[in-house]
């Protein structure tokens, strides 16, 4: 399909100092962020983090115990869910079986006794964008995971929202579809300039299509960034355990120098960037990502951040080996080895060295870590 510009242009949303109790269970906790017109914003975290609840706030389907959320502009205290510029996707779809596609698309217009010919007409416009337009009169079971999940987004088009909200839409899809799907919705939402706020637990989907990413931890956000923020620089222990597959060495910060800090741990000391900016004798966590970890010879003559291990299992995964290495407190060491062509052989009970530098380390405060 050509790409066109926005036909409208999104709301922003103003999430303000927001807090949502249900009795003595507090499942957001004065939650504050800005959503800007027209940005791909996604809410990221574990089951339980409140994300889910805060999109039925943003929809109007609850009110927050405390604080204001605004939509352009608006404060939404007391306007109900058909009064709001929002759709909401569910997960499962809530499709029509009995209506042909281009019913499904049109409901919304039916509701508000838009007649059929203009339903239809705007039915099959929707239909044009999601590259559909074949599929009009088929019935919502001869169409494939993928493309119901188009005819979902078509559907809450078709009443022009200002502000489209997804909770866990693509959950249910194989990976494959998944990966797909995630193109579709970010073309979607560039061509009409809906501000989409998408709820997910998948890394890969939130960093992939979203121009910021929250995460989310116990009610609160922990993290606001763009995606490459997010991974690169990660603010807390739990983001950067979150976020990712990471390795966490604890210890205590021996010295600092010109921002790099190193921290005596079980293994030896090691080096790494001082991003929570910490002092001699506090209590921290190096952080450093599989892929910035190389294996080095056994003769090497390098020592920073050298760290001596054995094999205890590999698995083959086509473009990546993932190998995994003895750590001191029983947390395997995990490193991944790109299939180039000079990938070493690896046999269990090996020993082994690898190393990284202090540039592809970050070291934080001591802090809560994403359960596994």
């Amino acid at each position: 399909m050509q790409e066109n510009p926005p036909s409208r242009v999104g709301e922003d949303i103003d999430i303000d100092h927001v807090t949502m109790r249900f009795g003595e269970f507090t499942a957001v906790r004065d939650v504050s962020v800005t959503i800007s017109p027209g940005e791909f914003f996604s809410f990221l975290g574990p089951s339980g983090c409140g994300k889910t609840t805060l999109l039925r706030l943003i929809s109007g389907f609850m009110e927050p115990s405390e604080g204001r959320i605004r939509i352009g502009g608006r404060d939404m205290a007391g306007i109900p869910p058909n009064r709001r510029p929002t759709t909401l996707i569910f997960q499962n779809l809530a499709l029509f079986p009995l209506m042909p596609v281009w019913e499904n698309i049109a409901f919304g217009l039916e509701v508000r006794n838009i007649d059929k010919a203009t339903r239809r007409r705007r039915a099959m416009e929707l239909l044009q964008l999601i590259a559909m337009p074949e599929e009009a009169d088929k019935r919502i079971a001869e169409l494939s995971g993928g493309q119901r999940q188009r005819v979902a987004i078509a559907r809450a088009l078709a009443v022009e929202p200002k502000v489209m909200l997804l909770d866990e839409p693509l959950s249910a899809l194989d990976l494959k579809l998944r990966q797909h799907m995630r193109a579709e919705l970010r073309t979607i939402q560039k061509r009409t300039g809906v501000t989409f706020v998408y709820i997910t637990h998948d890394q890969g989907e939130a960093l992939t299509m979203s121009d910021r990413v929250a995460v989310m931890n116990r009610g609160r956000i922990e993290q606001v960034g763009v995606s490459a923020e997010i991974y690169d620089r990660p603010a807390t222990p739990f983001v950067a355990s979150f976020v990712g597959e990471n390795n966490p060495f604890f210890g205590r910060v021996a010295r600092v120098i010109n921002g790099v800090a190193q921290i005596d741990t079980p293994i030896g000391p090691l080096r790494g960037r001082n991003a929570g900016n910490l002092s001699q004798g506090s209590e921290a966590i190096l952080f450093v990502r599989p892929e910035r970890l190389r294996l080095t010879g056994a003769e090497t003559s390098e020592t920073d951040n050298l760290i001596e291990s054995a094999v205890e299992t590999a698995s083959f995964e086509g473009a990546f080996a993932h190998i995994f290495l003895g750590g001191a407190d029983g947390r395997s060491i995990v490193l991944y080895a790109p299939n180039d062509g000079n990938m070493p052989s690896i046999r269990p009970g090996a020993p082994t060295k690898v190393q990284f530098s202090a540039e592809d380390a970050i070291i934080l405060p001591k802090g809560e870590l994403a359960r596994d």
